[in-house]
């Protein structure tokens, strides 16, 4: 399967410390009425660290159910060990899931053949197609370009990842390395347009949360060989897409939702509610780009 355009990486919603079920429907509605192709629950911006694994299987059960099949849905099933992302992963496929988005398992640092073992056996165990996910700012190790290339020879069901190490260069090296029909996708919404213009076919958005309509038109443009109006899009969104980072992912953007009247600023420890000084930032460039 083919996972090109915008996917919003999904918030997780929570109120009073539980799962925020509708708040969460009405996200993904936005998602859905805002032209995304798909979405991502329970990946790094839905704070996937500090749910709980019945919890895990309840989001994204929730959001295939929601999604009635208008968009995809690529579940983030990863873990830093092999045994839970097996587990996580096939209980995303009975659920329905389109797709699992794999993380390299963080922490542990394993060697390039122990993540080849990793996502090998992953790949046996179940017959979603696999988004590989390398953020080495995260996870302290990157999917070297070999070991993503040896996991796609032998493996159909690996057939896409989502690069997220910030480096254009990486991108044209994938793409050199792998074949046409293997998808790269952008971690990274100030990098999409770049990561687009050598051979990217998407991005999975933290900033779709907020503004879908107006992602999903910079990466149509994009992928339509449009660059004119996709640099035009991207300039004027670039300072938003940089104020989302001012703290740690997902604290601004789960903020940011918050004030556009979607959930509450509620987080899992150890992630926190912003600074005041960092909040009336990111609330400034809310107003300028009309979200609030």
């Amino acid at each position: 399967m083919a996972f090109q355009g915008t996917y919003t990486a999904l918030v997780t919603p929570f109120t009073n410390g539980e799962f925020d079920e509708k708040a969460f429907e009405r996200l993904i509605e936005d998602q859905i009425q805002g032209g995304v192709d798909g979405i991502v629950p329970v990946g790094t911006t839905g704070e996937s660290p500090t749910v709980s694994m019945e919890e895990h299987a309840k989001i994204v059960e929730l959001a295939v159910k929601i999604a009635q099949g208008k968009v995809k849905v690529i579940a983030g099933t990863g873990a830093n060990s092999t045994e839970e992302a097996v587990h996580l992963t096939q209980s995303a496929e009975k659920a329905g899931a389109d797709g699992s988005l794999q993380v390299a398992p963080y922490y542990n640092k394993p060697s390039q053949e122990g993540l080849f073992q990793h996502f090998s056996k992953i790949a046996e165990s179940t017959s979603l197609p696999l988004v590989l996910y390398s953020i080495p700012g995260r996870c302290g190790i990157q999917i070297d370009v070999s070991t993503v290339a040896r996991l796609a020879d032998k493996h159909a069901n690996v057939t896409s990842i989502k690069e997220a190490g910030g480096d254009v260069d990486r991108v044209s090296q994938l793409r050199q390395s792998l074949s046409e029909d293997f998808n790269i996708i952008s971690g990274d919404d100030a990098l999409t347009l770049p990561f687009i213009s050598v051979g990217a076919v998407g991005v999975i958005s933290v900033a779709s949360n907020i503004i879908p309509e107006r992602v999903s038109e910079l990466v149509r443009a994009a992928l339509g060989g449009d660059f004119s109006k996709a640099k035009s899009i991207h300039q004027t969104l670039y300072p938003l897409f940089k104020d989302l980072f001012i703290e740690t992912n997902p604290v601004p953007v789960k903020t940011a939702l918050a004030l556009k009247g979607i959930g509450n600023e509620e987080f899992r420890l150890p992630l926190c509610k912003m600074s005041d000084s960092n909040k009336a930032r990111l609330s400034e460039s809310l107003r300028q780009f009309e979200v609030i």
